[in-house]
Protein backbone atom coordinates (compact mmCIF):
# COMPACT_ATOMS: atom_id res chain seq x y z
CA UNK A 1 0.00 0.00 0.00
CA UNK A 2 1.12 3.49 -0.81
CA UNK A 3 2.54 5.46 1.82
CA UNK A 4 -0.45 7.78 1.25
CA UNK A 5 -3.07 5.76 0.90
CA UNK A 6 -2.49 4.19 4.28
CA UNK A 7 -2.32 7.74 5.84
CA UNK A 8 -5.90 7.89 4.48
CA UNK A 9 -6.93 4.32 5.27
CA UNK A 10 -5.93 4.66 9.02
CA UNK A 11 -7.03 7.33 9.13
CA UNK A 12 -10.75 6.69 8.07
CA UNK A 13 -10.18 3.53 11.05
CA UNK A 14 -9.87 5.99 13.56
CA UNK A 15 -12.88 8.38 12.67
CA UNK A 16 -14.97 5.34 12.40
CA UNK A 17 -14.13 3.72 15.77
CA UNK A 18 -14.12 6.80 17.73
CA UNK A 19 -17.32 7.92 16.33
CA UNK A 20 -18.75 4.70 17.55
CA UNK A 21 -18.41 4.71 21.07
CA UNK A 22 -18.66 8.98 21.07
CA UNK A 23 -14.71 9.14 22.17
CA UNK A 24 -13.12 11.94 21.49
CA UNK A 25 -9.62 12.80 21.03
CA UNK A 26 -9.78 12.38 17.79
CA UNK A 27 -7.54 15.30 16.71
CA UNK A 28 -4.34 14.25 18.67
CA UNK A 29 -4.33 10.92 17.00
CA UNK A 30 -5.04 12.52 13.47
CA UNK A 31 -1.70 14.19 14.44
CA UNK A 32 0.42 11.43 15.45
CA UNK A 33 -1.20 8.61 13.13
CA UNK A 34 1.94 9.61 10.44
CA UNK A 35 4.78 9.14 12.92
CA UNK A 36 3.08 5.88 14.32
CA UNK A 37 3.08 4.61 10.49
CA UNK A 38 6.63 5.19 10.28
CA UNK A 39 7.41 3.69 13.35
CA UNK A 40 5.37 0.91 13.76
CA UNK A 41 5.15 -0.51 10.34
CA UNK A 42 8.22 0.77 8.81
CA UNK A 43 10.70 1.08 11.15
CA UNK A 44 10.83 -1.05 14.61
CA UNK A 45 11.38 -4.57 14.37
CA UNK A 46 9.38 -7.17 16.45
CA UNK A 47 11.74 -7.25 19.42
CA UNK A 48 11.88 -3.55 20.13
CA UNK A 49 9.62 -1.52 22.42
CA UNK A 50 7.31 1.34 21.15
CA UNK A 51 6.34 3.59 24.06
CA UNK A 52 2.92 5.95 23.58
CA UNK A 53 3.58 8.25 25.93
CA UNK A 54 0.59 10.65 24.86
CA UNK A 55 -1.60 7.57 25.55
CA UNK A 56 -5.11 9.49 24.85
CA UNK A 57 -3.69 9.22 21.35
CA UNK A 58 -4.31 5.14 21.40
CA UNK A 59 -6.74 4.97 18.91
CA UNK A 60 -3.63 5.60 16.67
CA UNK A 61 -2.01 2.51 17.90
CA UNK A 62 -4.50 0.28 17.82
CA UNK A 63 -5.22 0.99 14.05
CA UNK A 64 -1.77 0.45 13.08
CA UNK A 65 -1.54 -2.80 15.43
CA UNK A 66 -4.62 -3.75 13.33
CA UNK A 67 -3.20 -2.65 10.67
CA UNK A 68 -0.44 -5.42 11.31
CA UNK A 69 -2.35 -8.12 12.76
CA UNK A 70 -1.91 -8.11 16.08
CA UNK A 71 -5.07 -6.78 16.99
CA UNK A 72 -8.25 -8.59 15.44
CA UNK A 73 -10.94 -6.80 13.44
CA UNK A 74 -13.48 -8.16 16.10
CA UNK A 75 -11.58 -6.55 18.75
CA UNK A 76 -10.55 -3.12 17.25
CA UNK A 77 -14.51 -3.34 17.05
CA UNK A 78 -14.53 -3.25 20.79
CA UNK A 79 -12.74 -0.11 21.09
CA UNK A 80 -13.88 1.61 24.57
CA UNK A 81 -16.53 -0.41 25.59
CA UNK A 82 -17.32 -2.43 28.58
CA UNK A 83 -15.06 -5.44 28.58
CA UNK A 84 -12.46 -4.44 25.88
CA UNK A 85 -8.86 -4.97 26.31
CA UNK A 86 -8.43 -1.77 23.92
CA UNK A 87 -9.17 1.32 26.87
CA UNK A 88 -9.15 4.89 26.47
CA UNK A 89 -5.29 4.92 26.92
CA UNK A 90 -2.96 1.95 26.09
CA UNK A 91 -2.96 -1.15 28.85
CA UNK A 92 -0.29 -3.36 29.84
CA UNK A 93 -0.57 -7.42 29.55
CA UNK A 94 -2.59 -7.72 26.68
CA UNK A 95 -0.36 -7.29 23.93
CA UNK A 96 3.48 -7.52 24.05
CA UNK A 97 3.37 -4.83 21.40
CA UNK A 98 1.97 -2.41 24.24
CA UNK A 99 4.69 -3.28 27.09
CA UNK A 100 3.13 -0.34 29.77
CA UNK A 101 0.43 1.70 30.57
CA UNK A 102 0.54 5.09 29.35
CA UNK A 103 -1.45 8.25 29.51
CA UNK A 104 -0.76 9.51 32.64
CA UNK A 105 1.44 12.40 31.10
CA UNK A 106 5.36 12.36 31.41
CA UNK A 107 5.88 8.79 32.49
CA UNK A 108 6.64 7.78 29.01
CA UNK A 109 10.36 8.97 28.79
CA UNK A 110 11.24 7.52 31.75
CA UNK A 111 9.37 4.36 30.64
CA UNK A 112 11.62 4.12 27.67
CA UNK A 113 15.19 5.55 29.33
CA UNK A 114 14.66 1.92 31.63
CA UNK A 115 13.82 -0.12 28.36
CA UNK A 116 16.90 1.33 26.34
CA UNK A 117 19.17 1.12 29.35
CA UNK A 118 18.27 -2.56 30.16
CA UNK A 119 19.30 -3.17 26.19
CA UNK A 120 22.27 -1.62 26.71
CA UNK A 121 23.26 -3.13 29.55
CA UNK A 122 22.28 -6.66 27.31
CA UNK A 123 25.01 -5.78 25.14
CA UNK A 124 22.11 -6.41 22.51
CA UNK A 125 21.26 -3.70 18.99
CA UNK A 126 17.59 -3.23 20.06
CA UNK A 127 16.18 0.64 19.93
CA UNK A 128 13.57 2.16 21.95
CA UNK A 129 11.10 4.52 20.23
CA UNK A 130 9.15 6.77 22.63
CA UNK A 131 6.41 9.30 21.10
CA UNK A 132 5.85 12.44 23.65
CA UNK A 133 3.21 15.12 22.76
CA UNK A 134 4.82 18.91 22.75
CA UNK A 135 3.22 19.42 26.24
CA UNK A 136 5.02 16.39 28.71
CA UNK A 137 7.73 18.35 27.45
CA UNK A 138 6.36 20.87 30.26
CA UNK A 139 7.12 18.08 32.57
CA UNK A 140 9.65 18.13 35.06
CA UNK A 141 9.94 13.90 35.03
CA UNK A 142 10.34 14.28 30.84
CA UNK A 143 13.96 16.47 31.57
CA UNK A 144 15.33 14.59 34.46
CA UNK A 145 15.02 11.38 32.24
CA UNK A 146 16.28 12.72 29.53
CA UNK A 147 19.24 14.22 31.36
CA UNK A 148 19.78 10.59 32.73
CA UNK A 149 19.67 9.25 29.04
CA UNK A 150 22.38 11.61 28.07
CA UNK A 151 24.80 11.00 31.13
CA UNK A 152 23.95 6.97 30.49
CA UNK A 153 24.54 7.53 26.86
CA UNK A 154 21.71 5.67 25.66
CA UNK A 155 22.29 6.24 21.62
CA UNK A 156 19.51 3.66 21.22
CA UNK A 157 16.84 6.01 22.33
CA UNK A 158 14.84 7.33 20.00
CA UNK A 159 12.56 10.22 21.33
CA UNK A 160 9.93 11.53 18.79
CA UNK A 161 7.97 14.90 19.77
CA UNK A 162 4.61 15.08 17.70
CA UNK A 163 5.03 19.14 18.08
CA UNK A 164 1.35 20.32 17.13
CA UNK A 165 1.14 23.22 19.30
CA UNK A 166 -1.66 22.87 21.31
CA UNK A 167 -2.32 20.79 24.78
CA UNK A 168 -5.42 20.33 27.03
CA UNK A 169 -6.36 23.92 27.84
CA UNK A 170 -4.24 26.11 25.19
CA UNK A 171 -1.45 26.25 23.22
CA UNK A 172 1.76 24.68 24.27
CA UNK A 173 3.93 28.09 23.81
CA UNK A 174 0.92 29.92 26.03
CA UNK A 175 1.16 27.69 28.62
CA UNK A 176 4.58 27.07 29.88
CA UNK A 177 6.17 28.39 26.79
CA UNK A 178 7.65 26.10 23.81
CA UNK A 179 9.67 23.69 25.87
CA UNK A 180 9.69 21.10 22.48
CA UNK A 181 12.53 22.38 21.62
CA UNK A 182 15.72 21.28 19.68
CA UNK A 183 17.87 23.96 21.27
CA UNK A 184 17.05 22.57 24.81
CA UNK A 185 17.55 18.73 23.99
CA UNK A 186 20.73 20.16 22.08
CA UNK A 187 22.37 21.96 24.92
CA UNK A 188 21.70 19.14 27.72
CA UNK A 189 23.51 16.55 24.96
CA UNK A 190 20.83 15.19 22.97
CA UNK A 191 21.56 14.80 19.06
CA UNK A 192 18.64 16.52 17.54
CA UNK A 193 16.67 16.34 14.31
CA UNK A 194 13.40 18.17 12.90
CA UNK A 195 11.40 16.46 10.31
CA UNK A 196 7.41 16.87 8.89
CA UNK A 197 5.48 14.93 11.13
CA UNK A 198 3.05 14.09 8.48
CA UNK A 199 5.69 13.22 5.67
CA UNK A 200 6.61 9.44 5.80
CA UNK A 201 9.53 9.22 3.54
CA UNK A 202 10.97 12.38 5.40
CA UNK A 203 10.25 10.79 8.74
CA UNK A 204 11.66 7.33 7.75
CA UNK A 205 14.96 9.29 6.14
CA UNK A 206 15.39 11.53 9.53
CA UNK A 207 15.38 8.39 11.59
CA UNK A 208 17.80 6.53 9.00
CA UNK A 209 19.95 9.28 9.63
CA UNK A 210 19.72 9.42 13.31
CA UNK A 211 21.31 5.77 13.53
CA UNK A 212 23.78 6.50 10.85
CA UNK A 213 25.50 8.90 13.52
CA UNK A 214 25.91 7.06 16.32
CA UNK A 215 27.66 9.08 18.60
CA UNK A 216 26.86 7.90 21.90
CA UNK A 217 24.13 10.70 22.64
CA UNK A 218 19.93 9.72 22.50
CA UNK A 219 18.25 11.00 19.70
CA UNK A 220 15.15 13.49 19.43
CA UNK A 221 13.59 14.11 16.70
CA UNK A 222 10.60 16.99 16.36
CA UNK A 223 7.90 15.87 14.22
CA UNK A 224 6.17 19.29 13.15
CA UNK A 225 2.54 18.16 12.99
CA UNK A 226 -1.34 19.70 12.84
CA UNK A 227 -3.72 18.90 15.29
CA UNK A 228 -6.85 17.18 13.31
CA UNK A 229 -4.61 16.84 10.48
CA UNK A 230 -6.66 15.91 7.31
CA UNK A 231 -9.96 17.17 8.24
CA UNK A 232 -10.49 20.62 7.87
CA UNK A 233 -12.84 21.40 10.36
CA UNK A 234 -10.76 19.83 13.13
CA UNK A 235 -7.14 20.61 12.26
CA UNK A 236 -5.57 23.04 14.72
CA UNK A 237 -8.42 23.41 16.73
CA UNK A 238 -8.24 22.91 20.68
CA UNK A 239 -11.88 21.51 20.77
CA UNK A 240 -10.92 18.81 19.09
CA UNK A 241 -8.79 17.10 21.68
CA UNK A 242 -12.30 16.43 23.89
CA UNK A 243 -15.44 16.79 21.04
CA UNK A 244 -17.05 13.07 19.38
CA UNK A 245 -18.37 12.75 15.69
CA UNK A 246 -22.17 12.81 15.05
CA UNK A 247 -23.12 10.93 11.76
CA UNK A 248 -23.04 14.26 9.47
CA UNK A 249 -19.06 15.00 10.56
CA UNK A 250 -18.49 11.87 10.13
CA UNK A 251 -19.53 11.70 6.68
CA UNK A 252 -18.04 14.79 6.20
CA UNK A 253 -14.44 13.62 7.45
CA UNK A 254 -14.68 10.60 5.50
CA UNK A 255 -14.79 12.42 2.68
CA UNK A 256 -12.26 14.82 3.48
CA UNK A 257 -9.63 12.43 4.45
CA UNK A 258 -10.33 10.07 1.10
CA UNK A 259 -9.39 13.21 -0.98
CA UNK A 260 -6.95 14.23 1.35
CA UNK A 261 -2.91 15.03 -0.33
CA UNK A 262 -0.37 14.46 2.20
Amino acid sequence: MEHQDLQRALRKKILSISFNVKSGHIGCSLSCIDILIAILIYSKQNNEDFILSKGHAASALYVCLNYLGVISDKTLESFYQNGTVLSAHPAPNKFTEIPFATGSLGHGLPLAVGAALSNKLSNNDLRTFVLLSDGETNEGTTWESAHFAVIKELENLIVIIDNNGLQGFGRTGEVLGETASLDKFNQIGFAVYECDGHNIQDLLSIIEKAEKSKNKKPILIVANTIKGKGVSFMENKLEWHYLNLDETLLEESIDEVQNYIF
